[in-house]
């Protein structure tokens, strides 16, 4: 149970016998709505503290917990110190969004490639977080300052689908949907090469690149990371079209994993040596592929519960031109 104190920013949560027991962080996240990372950085923030039980002595006072893993008992009173929303740098900005769904819980968006989702270094405007805090004005109480309603990321220079929560309430939800795998992700992506496979799953860990820092890699010691593939369309034995679905949402996953498998992705500038079609390519495709400026990786298919009215949403974010150009010019290059 939980009371929330809007004015001084304060939750009130009175643990309740299902919870007895159960570490400290999940029990303050069932009870309050904020997702466990959220309760897990108040934590070290201090802004948590333990109320004195009825059998307390007069002078006892609220004790500040920092650890996140001291079990609960049913009773006890915690309150949780909100941080008043910070003065946001942000400046919003009128960025045009190509928005698949929305309600008042959460928004689906068509990301654009050559969009940044958040604020980080060197890229301070521009970003898709500046774009939906004109468009929702709200977000900045959303799980942040930088990061205002952000649950996952596609990368820069991939385009398709993203959602976004506009609820505290939601936002936890989503992390929990993700965190399960809860939510259906299917990308497309143009490749070299065509495999002799039609379906295949890469299960191989991923880590941080043990010599480029800013690439990731596979390792033994990396985080699980699981992608299914399945082949639409081979051109020949020179390239193939995709698609793949994402179990786990690792950095990079999807190209480091196609990359491993000597299936770079077309227009990969990290995860694929500097390529130039020879001349046993046809002529179009030649100048197609020489075309494209950024990674041919598109999040086209996003499928979840809604986490609040427990409908079914499936969203199909539409080809963006370049890939849509890419596409039909393999398609009648090699018909």
């Amino acid at each position: 149970m939980n009371q929330r104190d809007k004015a001084d920013q304060c939750i009130t949560v009175t643990i309740n016998d299902a919870l007895d027991g159960q570490r400290l962080d999940h029990a303050l996240a069932v009870d309050s709505g904020l997702s466990r990372s959220r309760i897990q950085q108040l934590l070290r923030d201090g802004a948590v503290s333990q109320q004195p039980s009825a059998t307390s002595t007069p002078d006892s006072v609220p004790k500040t917990i920092r650890k996140h893993a001291v079990k609960v008992a049913a009773q006890q009173i915690y309150v949780i110190s909100l941080p008043q929303n910070t003065t946001m740098n942000l400046t919003p900005e009128a960025i045009p969004l190509d928005i698949l769904f929305e309600d008042e819980h959460l928004i689906i968006v068509n990301k654009p490639a050559g969009m940044v989702v958040h604020p980080s270094h060197g890229h301070d405007s521009g970003t898709l977080v500046h774009a939906l805090l004109h468009h929702c004005p709200e977000l900045p109480g959303i799980n942040g300052v930088e990061r205002p309603g952000i649950v996952h990321r596609i990368d820069k220079d991939t385009s398709g689908s993203l959602i976004i929560a506009k609820t505290e309430t939601t936002h936890r939800s989503l992390v929990e949907m993700f965190s399960r795998h809860d939510i259906r992700r299917e990308y497309l992506a143009w490749c070299r090469g065509a495999p002799l496979w039609q379906e295949q799953r890469f299960d191989a860990p991923i880590a941080r690149h043990p010599h480029h820092r800013q690439k990731m890699s596979v390792q033994p010691e990396g985080k699980a990371a699981i992608t299914d593939a399945r082949v639409e369309k081979r051109y020949q034995s020179d390239f193939c079209r995709l698609r793949l679905t994402l179990h786990t949402g690792r950095t990079h996953q999807i190209r480091v994993h196609l990359s491993h498998n000597q299936l770079p992705i077309l227009g990969d500038a990290v995860y694929a040596r500097s390529y130039r079609p020879g001349t046993d390519i046809p002529g179009t495709a030649k100048a197609a592929i020489l075309a494209q400026r950024r990674q041919a990786l598109h999040a086209e298919v996003l499928g979840l519960t809604h986490p609040i009215s427990r409908e079914e949403l499936l969203f199909r974010a539409p080809l963006p031109d370049d890939l849509r150009t890419l596409s039909d010019t393999l398609d009648s290059a090699y018909a």
